[in-house]
């Protein structure tokens, strides 16, 4: 393909790929936000995004048919495979509707997992497999043999751990190191900052990037959704978000104007200002926004030419403090999961 664009990039971690400092993520391509598009839209939208250098691509076995997705693009387009480092997740079991979901991280899912990822992406390994959530019963000692066992027989090249406890971090590093926590992070949401969870200071102290997802509050930090009537549409599962509460929406649409107002005064869009916040954490956070919007991408790529001082990013923190309802992740009983000690 011609034409092609470069991001700026960073290794992921101490021992990762390097890749864009903004990565893709595909939830929202495959029906989580509403109906999907039909396959030739959302074909072109990828072809697009890796034209505008968006070669970290992000997905999991629960997201729809984006693995399908994923490797009917492959197959059209196999010179890019060495292009894209490409992330999917097992763990996360999906029941009627959601929060309908149930989690398996025991060893045997682990690897009847992969096998059905890779059967769906048409590919002989993916770069990097997360354990999208732990069971809080299987020891993480248990999950990351299976997991090691995966790269050594070259179905995986990096493992991944999703919404750990520092703990269970630790643990797993200890077997083998993880190269990357994806956890929910932006200017709406810094649990992995607080002591209580330790998890950015661990990860720090172990070499392991944190991939930020949600960096968009699921697209309230976008500046798109003005009401609940605004996720209200079959299959969008953003109106359970306690932050979308009736009881909350409002608070939080007058946090976010004061974000916004911000990002006027910059020439900026409150998306990009929010991604730009994140980014200025440190070269090791990597956020992953969602979109199958083009126009969308192109904004959200903005993000990585704006260069924020400490003042901007210290104003940016108080401006976003307020928010009500906390996260969905607590309230489903798997955030920062811990694992009982292997026996």
């Amino acid at each position: 393909m011609d034409d092609l664009e470069t991001l700026p990039t960073r290794p992921l971690g101490r021992q990762g790929p390097v890749v864009p400092r903004l990565g893709l993520g595909l939830m929202g391509a495959s029906g989580m936000y509403g109906s999907p598009a039909g396959d030739e839209e959302r074909l072109c939208f990828l072809r697009k995004a890796y034209e505008r250098g968006e070669r970290f691509w992000d997905t999991a076995d629960e997201y729809g048919d984006s693995e399908d997705l994923i490797g009917k693009w492959f197959a059209a387009n196999p010179e890019t495979r060495k292009d894209i480092t490409l992330a999917t997740k097992f763990g996360i079991k999906m029941g009627a509707g959601v929060p309908g979901f149930s989690v398996d991280s025991t060893p045997e899912y682990c690897l009847q997992s992969i096998e059905k990822s890779l059967a769906r992406l048409g590919l002989p390994f993916v770069d990097i497999y997360y354990v999208h959530r732990l069971d809080k019963v299987t020891p993480i000692e248990k999950t990351m043999e299976a997991m090691v066992s995966l790269k050594t027989a070259g179905k995986i090249r990096y493992i991944g751990l999703s919404e750990c406890s520092a703990d269970s971090l630790r643990r797993a590093h200890a077997v083998h190191p993880v190269t990357c926590v994806q956890v929910e992070y932006s200017l709406f949401c810094k649990d992995i900052e607080t002591p209580q969870t330790r998890l950015l200071e661990v990860a720090r102290e172990l070499g392991v990037a944190i991939v930020a997802y949600s960096p968009l509050g699921n697209g309230l930090l976008s500046g798109n959704i003005r009401s609940r009537e605004d996720v209200s549409k079959p299959g969008d599962f953003r109106g359970i978000l306690p932050w979308l509460d009736e009881e909350n929406i409002q608070q939080n649409l007058g946090v976010l104007d004061r974000i916004s107002a911000s990002a006027r005064s910059m020439s900026l869009t409150p998306a990009q200002l929010a991604l730009a916040w994140l980014l200025a954490q440190g070269d090791d956070i990597f956020p992953i926004p969602g979109t199958s919007n083009i126009h969308r991408l192109e904004e959200n790529l903005g993000s990585l030419f704006v260069s924020l001082s400490r003042d901007n990013e210290s104003v940016l923190r108080k401006l976003s403090a307020g928010i009500a309802g906390g996260r969905f992740q607590v309230k489903s009983g798997y955030a920062f999961a811990d694992t009982p000690k292997l026996e």
